[in-house]
């Protein structure tokens, strides 16, 4: 049984993973006859985002601890993560794939990475298995790569800031994927468009499948 790697941000859309998105990538993956594991770095989130207003709150929280909330607690440090231990590593999307993963929410193009994060997507690459992105998260994959080709979707400015980074964007709807064939990233918009739950399983569906396809 191939065993996929799914990469979490923390819990909630504007300040962690993308909850439909991280759980939709989880059955795919199960539906699809592969297992997964979750990881999360263990650091501080940027921020913490009161989901019904929309406003910051006066607290700190850690990545990990709220990813685990997702993962309903089989969750395990981004630093353990071994890329010989796995087919393809995943990330779902959301702000805190932006704001925790990395830093191009706030910086744009000149974002860093966290290193945990930067380490699985290169021992990943030079190991040849494949790398899923979902919305947001080609960002930082583009950040670390460089030369890639992805999608986010048809948003004009995050698309320039991605190819300034020197990727190729691909415009995209709906469940549609782009592959990079020299890296073995999949990548596909979801809620970086307006989109209904059911068309995020489809996009959540085919990066699984492809990734599967390609490991």
């Amino acid at each position: 049984m191939k065993k996929i790697a799914v990469v979490l941000a923390g819990c909630g859309v504007y300040d962690g993973a993308e909850i439909h998105e991280a759980t939709l990538t989880m059955l795919a993956i199960s539906q699809q006859g592969a297992e997964y594991q979750c990881f999360a770095p263990d650091v501080k989130q940027a921020h913490v985002v009161n989901h019904l207003t929309g406003e910051e709150m006066p607290e700190s929280r850690n990545v990990l601890v709220e990813a685990a909330r997702i993962a309903r607690g089989n969750i395990k440090p981004l630093s353990e993560y071994k890329a010989s231990d796995f087919d393809a590593i995943v990330f779902p999307g959301g702000f805190g794939a932006a704001k925790n993963l990395c830093t191009f929410a706030f910086d744009g193009p000149d974002c860093s990475v966290n290193p945990d994060v930067e380490g699985a997507i290169r021992s990943t690459v030079v190991a040849e298995k494949p790398v899923g992105a979902l919305c947001i998260s080609p960002a930082l994959i583009t950040k670390v790569l460089g030369d890639v080709e992805v999608t986010i979707g048809q948003d004009a400015g995050t698309a320039a800031a991605i190819e300034k980074l020197g990727a190729t964007h691909i415009a995209t709807t709906h469940g549609e994927i782009v592959v990079d064939n020299k890296y073995k990233v999949v990548t596909t918009p979801c809620y970086m468009l307006d989109a209904t739950i059911s068309q995020i399983a489809d996009g959540a569906n085919n990066v699984v499948a492809k990734v599967l396809e390609m490991a």
